[in-house]
C-alpha cells in the first residue's frame, strides 16, 4: 500500500473525527443530550479528561507518554509490515484514532465524547474511539490469519 494512501486515509479519518467534535462542541451544550434513536442512541457533549469511564481523569502527562509510545510502535510496525495490506489498514485506522484523541487532549486538555448507547451502561465515546476499536479488531484478525508479525 503506497504511503500516499496511508497519509490520505489518516488525514481523512482524523479530519472526520475533528469535524464531528467541533460540530458537537458548537451545537450541543456541554452535558446536554439529544435522542437519535429512542432507547438506543443519544448524542451528548461530554468533556472527558480521562479514559473510558473517566479512568485516570486529569492525567494528561500519562496519556501523552502512552500516545508517544503507541505512535512510535505503530509507525515501526507499519514500516516493518510494508506490503501487508490488512496490517497497514488496521494500523492506519488505529493511528488515526490515537491521533484524533491526542489532538483534543493537547489543545483542550480533554476529549469531546458524543455517542451514548442508551440500552446498556457503557461510556460515552467518539469517532476516534471507534477507529481505535476497529483498528484493534482488524489487527487481531490479521494476526490470527497470518499467525505472527514477522
Amino acid at each position: 500500500m503506497p504511503i500516499v494512501y496511508i497519509l490520505i486515509s489518516l488525514c481523512a479519518l482524523v479530519g472526520i473525527d475533528q469535524a464531528i467534535k467541533i460540530w458537537i462542541s458548537a451545537n450541543i451544550s456541554e452535558t446536554s443530550s439529544t435522542t437519535i434513536i429512542p432507547g438506543v442512541l443519544s448524542i451528548t457533549n461530554l468533556h472527558n479528561s480521562g479514559a473510558a469511564w473517566s479512568i485516570l481523569e486529569g492525567q494528561q502527562w500519562l496519556f501523552s507518554i502512552i500516545t508517544l509510545v503507541a505512535v512510535v510502535a505503530i509507525v515501526y510496525f507499519m514500516i516493518k509490515l510494508e506490503g501487508r495490506k490488512l496490517y497497514l489498514t488496521s494500523t492506519t485506522i488505529l493511528l488515526a484514532g490515537i491521533l484524533g484523541n491526542f489532538i483534543n487532549r493537547f489543545l483542550q486538555g480533554y476529549v469531546v465524547d458524543m455517542f451514548q448507547v442508551d440500552f446498556i451502561n457503557f461510556p460515552v465515546f467518539n469517532f476516534a474511539d471507534i477507529c481505535i476499536t476497529f483498528g484493534i479488531i482488524l489487527l487481531f484478525f490479521a494476526i490470527l490469519r497470518d499467525g505472527d508479525l514477522d
